[in-house]
């Protein structure tokens, strides 16, 4: 990719109309890929997405001697672990920075090899993300952890054995760590505080599908029972609810009307709701969800983000856009990362007027309340947004950002457009599908 390829020209003004697809949900697929790693079959997973932590797992799992090829139908893969073998440390490191991924190998890769390289680690820049909590995890399941130049090596010399484990906060990532080390690890691990979002559920019906034990209770607790062997799996990831609802942001943003093909009620309830509330329509048929402007004013809203089943933080961002066109103040209280108001200065600088606090505002005293960390933003409404020129900062800002473009008037440049691959299918394509003008320097696209 060129210079001039990561860069995106937007000229705004435009109300986004039409269909789009989503497919499998980002924040489960790879995860699913990895899984596979555990089966001693091969697997076939459906609804991929073509994004690209999808090939950066791809890539890892291939170096580690998994068979990964097409299936037999559009957005399938079968993945073949039968001949899973030690990498080549410095293979595995030119995929260093490019993910957060790779630090889920550990578990399985302990449990097919008896060791593991974990590189270092990239993905955005939204808050902390520590991964010494993972590698506290996997201690306790018995693994033994040498930390090198250039990265972690861990190894399990007793193997792994079931552990209790309590997590300080419902975190996505460490439950998976502990789900995808738990299943074949000895005994019984009791998981409490774990996270509970619909893609930590559809991780567990993969890990059912090929034999592991996993019992979730009501109060955030999960109870995995240790199996000797795992087969492998066919599944059907669910949609990504966090595009849909970037889309539906982009919609309301644009003043516009998207089908969002594959979208489901049932995972973004939440979403609706406060769709519906800021003035947002919607209409939910068996295939998706249409998402649209029906004129007149936005409302303003108090929102406060928290875990599933709250109000997603991925939601925040694309939504914050479009409150900017909304009748009063907005008050935004972010729980879930610290930092991921930061992008709120760039639409600031296209108009909007969004002031940021250390104060927990609009809502309940949260852990980042005491830290000095700008976390709650109060947006005054209706402002007439400009077009600029935007860096994108992190994957769903990035979004926020197109979309921002997209409502305000004039042309805007984008920048560091090739992130938004990390999560977004198509997503030129898409826009280009929706009537965006936008187009690549030198090459117009819509």
């Amino acid at each position: 990719m060129s210079v001039n390829d990561d860069v995106l020209l937007v000229h705004g003004g435009t109300p986004l109309q039409g269909e789009i697809r989503v497919r499998g949900a980002k924040n489960l697929v790879p995860k699913a890929m990895v899984a596979a790693l555990l089966g001693s079959e091969p697997s076939r997973l459906r609804n991929v997405p073509d994004i690209r932590d999808v090939r950066v797992v791809r890539g890892l799992l291939q170096l580690h001697g998994v068979t990964v090829r097409p299936g037999d139908e559009p957005g399938e893969l079968v993945l073949d672990p039968t001949r899973v073998e030690r990498a080549n440390v410095a293979d595995i490191d030119a995929h260093a920075g490019s993910s957060r991924i790779p630090i889920l190998f550990c578990g399985p890769l302990l449990h097919r090899l008896g060791h593991a390289f974990i590189p270092g680690l990239g993905g955005c820049d939204i808050g902390g993300r520590p991964i010494d909590f993972h590698f506290d995890v996997l201690r306790k399941f018995g693994a033994v952890i040498e930390k090198r130049a250039d990265g972690q090596y861990l190894e399990a010399p007793k193997g792994l054995r079931g552990t209790k484990i309590r997590l300080p906060y419902p975190s996505v990532g460490a439950t998976e760590q502990v789900l995808l080390t738990a299943v074949l690890a000895e005994g019984v691990t009791e998981l409490s505080n774990a996270a509970v979002e619909p893609e930590i559920e559809d991780l567990i019906c993969v890990l059912q599908k090929m034999g592991a034990i996993i019992a979730m209770d009501t109060d955030r607790t999960i109870r995995i029972t240790g199996v000797d062997k795992l087969r492998g799996f066919t599944h059907r990831a669910i949609p990504d609810r966090l595009e849909a609802a970037s889309w539906a942001s982009a919609a309301l943003a644009t003043e516009g009307d998207i089908y969002v093909r594959g979208a489901q009620q049932r995972s973004m309830m939440t979403f609706l709701n406060t769709y519906r509330k800021v003035g947002g329509a919607f209409e939910i048929d068996d295939e998706g969800i249409r998402f649209w402007h029906p004129g007149g004013q936005l409302t303003s809203i108090a929102l406060e983000t928290d875990v599933h089943p709250g109000f997603q933080t991925d939601w925040q961002q694309p939504l914050v856009v479009a409150l900017t066109q909304a009748t009063g103040l907005s008050i935004i209280h972010e729980t879930v990362y610290e930092s991921r108001l930061g992008f709120t200065s760039a639409l600031n600088q296209m108009g909007a007027h969004i002031q940021l606090y250390r104060e927990c505002l609009g809502g309940s005293d949260c852990r980042f309340g005491q830290r000095n960390f700008l976390h709650s933003a109060v947006v005054s409404g209706p402002t007439r947004l400009q077009g600029g020129d935007l860096v994108i900062p992190d994957l769903r800002g990035g979004f926020s950002y197109l979309i921002a473009a997209l409502a305000a008037q004039g042309t805007s440049r984008v920048h560091g457009i090739d992130l938004i691959n990390r999560g977004y299918e198509n997503f030129m394509e898409k826009l280009v599908d929706l009537g965006a003008k936008v187009e690549l320097p030198g090459q117009t696209l819509g």
